[in-house]
């Protein structure tokens, strides 16, 4: 496959020894969108969120890949997942012919690689959440495993194109029962007493309950689509859909938006790390030329 010789873009991820938030932006070459992020270790005593912004070039088509990944059990799964999950996608034989089928590939063969990393001198079992959009040409793909939440501004609306993925649904608990598990209140609904999500990266010791078979959904990109955020259930357990689009629909910079969600998480009491993502599209505003240079802050 023709890939372009290098990545375009690519956020790096240094969080500092205090653990100062970090936030970043980029744009991409066409004009097409912009994006930002912000993350924040927030009242916890250590940091297992992980987010990837990458612009990367497929057969000669600006793709866009952005994801949220937040970590259980350590930082491990989040982290192992950062790095590999959309190296996995790209390098897919299908990921232009059959992209559903090729995120799908891509997150269970992220799966099995972790758990084949993994050693059993780790003493916890670690697992990760993820909230991936993959934007290529006017197509915006969304998957998810776990309760990190990707959510659309169209048409002024907020509409969650994500399903946050509880023991305590009645299709999920069908699942995890049906293949030998149970669903029990620990404080929350948990499958096995312990995990307080139905699907993740890792967790081998639940594997056969907690799948990481993601949920996508497609959307167009088309000009009543204004803006995505994905972020870590940080930000979504004390702010809504509708008050997290309404917050930022007036901030045109991506960066921006995303530190304002990070920052209103922290001040309303989330007791989690936060870590947000915007991605703006700019179909109904005059874009720069196809020969403008690469924004990052």
């Amino acid at each position: 496959m023709g890939y372009l010789n290098s990545v375009l873009s690519s956020s790096s991820q240094v969080h500092s020894a205090d653990d100062a938030p970090v936030s970043g932006g980029g744009l991409s070459h066409n004009g097409k969108f912009s994006y930002g992020y912000a993350s924040s270790v927030g009242k916890r005593a250590s940091m297992e969120d992980f987010y990837e912004t990458r612009i990367d070039g497929v057969d000669g088509e600006i793709v866009g890949l952005f994801g949220v990944f937040d970590g259980h059990g350590g930082a491990r799964a989040a982290e192992y997942v950062k790095k590999n999950l959309f190296s996995n996608l790209i390098s897919h034989p299908n990921f232009i012919s059959d992209t559903k089928s090729a995120i799908a590939d891509a997150y269970n063969h992220t799966d099995s690689e972790f758990l084949k990393s993994e050693n059993s001198t780790h003493s916890r079992d670690a697992g990760s959440t993820a909230s991936t959009a993959i934007l290529v040409g006017d197509r915006l793909l969304v998957a998810n495993v776990g309760d990190s939440r990707a959510v659309i501004c169209r048409g002024g609306n907020a509409i969650a194109v994500s399903r946050d993925h509880k023991p305590d649904q009645t299709d999920e608990r069908q699942r995890i029962e049906d293949a030998g598990g149970f669903v029990m209140w620990a404080g929350t609904w948990r499958v096995g007493g312990v995990l307080a999500v139905s699907r993740a990266f890792g967790d081998r010791l639940l594997k056969q309950y907690v799948v990481a078979d993601p949920e996508i959904q497609e959307e167009k990109v088309d000009t009543s689509l204004e803006f995505l955020i994905l972020a870590s259930d940080g930000l979504w357990d004390v702010v809504s859909n509708e008050e997290a689009v309404a917050m930022i629909k007036p901030i045109e910079d991506a960066e921006e938006a995303a530190k304002r969600l990070m920052q209103e998480a922290y001040h309303r009491g989330s007791a989690d790390n936060i870590t947000c993502v915007v991605v703006r599209f700019s179909m109904n505003k005059d874009v720069p030329s196809q020969g403008s240079s690469e924004v990052v802050h």
